[in-house]
Order: structure tokens, then C-alpha cells, then sequence
């Protein structure tokens, strides 16, 4: 079996075969990870970036995360749902909402980092701390000057 990866790993010239590989591997091993704790990949980034920027527009918070908007109130609708977050009117704007990370949305995002936190350790555990440290600093970079692309939109299902 080693010899196959190896020779996988070789024949994987380009970065995005590389980086689909192992986005599948993340998103895989995460996506069941949150399941244990009642959440999505896509509401863990939600809840994420919430801690950053509590009481932000909605709308705001699709265009940052590159998010379509009806897929943006589905998001918040089952946050909301589970009791991780709450929307209020904006007190200039009645036509904006904000939304807030609650109690049970923090507590929720702390295990849910927590496994997150495991499954990239056991991705990336051939990575020194350093070497991880600089692969972080590399993708962020070539992301922001990354062509832009289009919204994520969620595919609906019955």
C-alpha cells in the first residue's frame, strides 16, 4: 500500500490535484467529526467567523465568506434552529440583520474546534509545527491573489 501512495503522490504534479486531495481528506474526516456535535462544515466556518465578528449583517457575512445569500439565511435559519445564533433588526437599518453567536453557539464552537483542531493534526501530522506554520502563511497568500469566484451556493435538497 505505501508504494501506491508514493507513486500517487508523484504522478500529482499539479497543486490543485494536491490540494483536492487533501481538501477531500479534511473535509471528509471533519464533516464526520461535526456530525457528532450536530454540525456542518459549512456552519462550523459560520460559527467561526461569528466569533471574530459578532452582530454582523447577514449580508455582510455571505459576501466575506463568499456565501450566496439565499444559501446565507439557509446557514443562519439552522443555526438559529439549534439555538447557536440569533438575528435581531440592525438598529439603523430594519431591512438588515444582525446575527449573534449565543451561549450554546460558543460552547458548540469550542468542541467543535477542538475536533476540527484533531482531524487537521492527524492530516498534517508528517508537518513539523513550523512547517505548518509556513504552509498556513503560503496558502494565504496565494489565496488573496486568487481569481475571485463565484457565491457557494448549497445544494437544496427535499
Amino acid at each position: 500500500m505505501r508504494a501506491d501512495r508514493e507513486t500517487e503522490i508523484e504522478v500529482a504534479e499539479f497543486a490543485g490535484q494536491l490540494f483536492f486531495r487533501l481538501w477531500r481528506a479534511t473535509h471528509t474526516r471533519t464533516g464526520d467529526a461535526l456530525r457528532s456535535v450536530g454540525m456542518t462544515p459549512a456552519l462550523f466556518a459560520v460559527l467561526n467567523y461569528l466569533q471574530a465578528h459578532d452582530g454582523a449583517i447577514q449580508q455582510r457575512i455571505g459576501s466575506a465568506m463568499g456565501i450566496d445569500p439565499s444559501t446565507m439565511v439557509s446557514l443562519v435559519d439552522e443555526l438559529e434552529r439549534g439555538g447557536l445564533a440569533k438575528r435581531r433588526p440592525h438598529a439603523q437599518d430594519r431591512r438588515a440583520r444582525e446575527v449573534w453567536i449565543t451561549p450554546d453557539g460558543l460552547e458548540a464552537l469550542t468542541r467543535a474546534r477542538a475536533l476540527a483542531g484533531e482531524v487537521e493534526d492527524e492530516i498534517l501530522r508528517g508537518l513539523s509545527a513550523t512547517e505548518r506554520r509556513r504552509l498556513l502563511t503560503l496558502l494565504r497568500k496565494a489565496y488573496a491573489t486568487a481569481p475571485s469566484q463565484p457565491l457557494w451556493r448549497a445544494e437544496v435538497t427535499g
